[in-house]
């Protein structure tokens, strides 16, 4: 380990486990900023996130009362209905509630809008970071309720089914009649009975137990029951899946056991300061996406305004190409996860928050410049979409120097052509001089 390493560690390590009683975050941020080290990550997470109180001493009854919580929402929301879906499929259901039904009331109807939201969850969490195991194995630490009531059986064939699919008029009736509405109702019910009471559904899975995208997939879940202003959008999962694995892997199993829980609370403050991202009737205001890109695009016309007129007018780039995924999900899908982590120690501690983060993507484009200013369309909308193996941390350090006006602007490229002419120059008028010579 370097001496600079070592110097961080022990820095940090004063400010949150020895120092004053309450944690001082200016002094924390600034020992976080260029790099948490991993043994550190979960607590500090944690706190940049604002999840503990600076308060040392309360740590220990405020996540005892926030994981209790946590426990009744999985009894609330996932194991309650799981119970009742279980009954149901068992016996016969009233003819004012059935799978047929369109009534606004309508248990089934709730259940049909749950199975739109975890389809979608579902197909996201199963390829969460798939160049790493982790999300594939089994957790060591499985909730033991939730566990009971896996989310991926309530999935019907990942089908959004509605009782207008079955083409129920007004009265509820199908085709013939009762007849074929009692045989509707037969076969719904008989395929989730089968769901939710069948066993292990992947061979791999032994019984009592879960992957972590399982866990994943019961966080976002509960998030989006709890936000029905919001509820899931694609691209959360990216949000989430950094948080869950930092915790998930805590070297103290005592901590690591409820990563779960843990997760759930820094991912709901984590949505609160970029949810406007996730919320299209506000992607045309002043908070939200589009504003970002736009003042993000501005951002490069004032330190670069050559690379900005290359992208803009001459090749004609819109900044939905690629700033859209690069700012709503916090450049998640830019680089491996190990380098996700460290990135987002900078974006953590960030004072501003995510001041830093459009800062990050110019010093991005700005380490790209000479292969941007020279690549055609498809070129430089290839790199942008897909950016090269990069070093994140050269990356997370020239954008502290944009930011603190440390960083010259790039040359233009009209000055470096003019360098090159007048090298070329001087190496013609050096051969006519040798030319000369040869004659004599």
């Amino acid at each position: 380990m370097t001496t600079r390493y070592m110097e961080r560690l022990a820095k940090i390590e004063e400010v949150l486990l020895i120092a004053n009683k309450k944690i001082d975050m200016n002094d924390f941020r600034a020992g976080c900023s260029y790099g948490v080290p991993e043994s550190l990550r979960p607590l500090a997470w944690r706190l940049l996130l604002h999840y503990l109180p600076l308060e040392r001493h309360k740590w220990q009854s405020f996540l005892a009362d926030q994981r209790n919580n946590y426990d009744q929402m999985i009894e609330q929301i996932i194991v309650e209905p799981g119970n009742i879906a279980m009954e149901q499929s068992n016996s016969q259901t009233s003819d004012s509630d059935h799978p047929l039904s369109d009534h606004p009331t309508s248990d089934w109807q709730a259940f049909f809008q749950d199975n739109k939201v975890l389809s979608q969850i579902d197909k996201d969490v199963r390829r969460l970071y798939p160049e790493i195991q982790f999300f594939q194995l089994l957790s060591k630490f499985p909730h033991p309720h939730g566990m009971k009531y896996p989310l991926s059986r309530r999935v019907i064939n990942h089908q959004e089914l509605t009782s207008q699919e079955f083409g129920a008029n007004r009265d509820g009736i199908v085709g013939e009649g009762e007849k074929m509405q009692l045989i509707m109702k037969s076969l719904f019910l008989q395929c989730v009975k089968t769901n939710l009471a069948k066993g292990s559904h992947d061979e791999n899975q032994a019984p009592n137990s879960e992957f972590h995208w399982h866990i994943v997939e019961r966080i976002l879940f509960i998030y989006a029951k709890l936000n029905p202003g919001v509820q899931y959008v694609q691209g959360m999962n990216e949000l989430v899946a950094p948080i869950y694995y930092v915790f998930a892997n805590d070297t103290d199993e005592e901590w690591a056991a409820y990563a779960e829980a843990d997760t759930f609370f820094c991912f709901q403050q984590l949505m609160s300061e970029v949810k406007d991202n996730f919320i299209k009737t506000l992607d045309d205001s002043i908070c939200g996406i589009e504003s970002s890109m736009s003042a993000f695009h501005n951002m490069i016309s004032t330190f670069d305004p050559e690379l900005h007129k290359h992208l803009t007018s001459t090749l004609e780039i819109k900044p939905q190409f690629y700033a859209f995924r690069w700012l709503s999900l916090l450049l998640s899908q830019e680089f491996p996860l190990p380098d996700v982590i460290t990135l987002w120690d900078a974006l953590f501690s960030d004072p501003q928050r995510f001041a830093l983060l459009p800062y990050v993507c110019l010093s991005m484009m700005v380490l790209q410049r000479e292969s941007l200013i020279s690549g055609d369309f498809p070129f430089c909308v290839r790199l942008l979409q897909n950016y090269p193996d990069s070093d994140v941390a050269k990356i997370v350090a020239y954008a502290q120097d944009i930011r603190d006006g440390k960083a010259p602007r790039p040359a233009s490229k009209e000055v470096s052509k003019g360098s090159k002419i007048a090298k070329h120059a001087r190496q013609l008028s050096d051969t006519l001089r040798n030319l000369s010579i040869i004659k004599k």
